[in-house]
């Protein structure tokens, strides 16, 4: 996989959790989530997008927008419901308009010091 403008990414840990609206709009359905870091992560929550493949290469994504986090420590915003679990939601592509997109949330890091740091965080899984 490659990520457009973007030197290293990571994939989200299992035990990552999402809050969904209780009425949400009609719009991107992940625009409408918030996701819940494990603790050992919260340094990295501005590096967390959701990216989608490109139309002209089945290997080359696209960042699309930044996501909203809280930590697990945090409380779960009004008119939210959760924490639920990421897997095995986004195991599934999503589909709209008809057609088969496939979106996925990654870790993106322009400088391999913060990607080294977030690879180690996500390693440090707690047993």
């Amino acid at each position: 996989m490659i990520v457009q403008d973007t030197n290293f990414f990571c994939d989200m840990p299992a035990d990552m959790k999402y809050l969904r609206d209780r009425n949400p709009p009609q719009n991107f359905l992940e625009q409408n989530m918030i996701f819940v870091l494990p603790q050992r992560l919260r340094k990295f929550r501005k590096n967390l997008f959701h990216v989608r493949r490109t139309d002209a290469d089945a290997t080359v994504y696209a960042p699309l927008f930044q996501v909203r986090c809280v930590t697990e420590h945090d409380p779960v915003p009004e008119g939210y419901d959760g924490p639920f679990d990421v897997f095995p939601f986004y195991t599934n592509p999503t589909r709209k308009r008809r057609r088969t997109l496939d979106y996925y949330v990654l870790f993106l890091f322009q400088d391999k010091l913060s990607y080294v740091k977030c690879r180690d965080a996500l390693e440090d899984v707690p047993s």
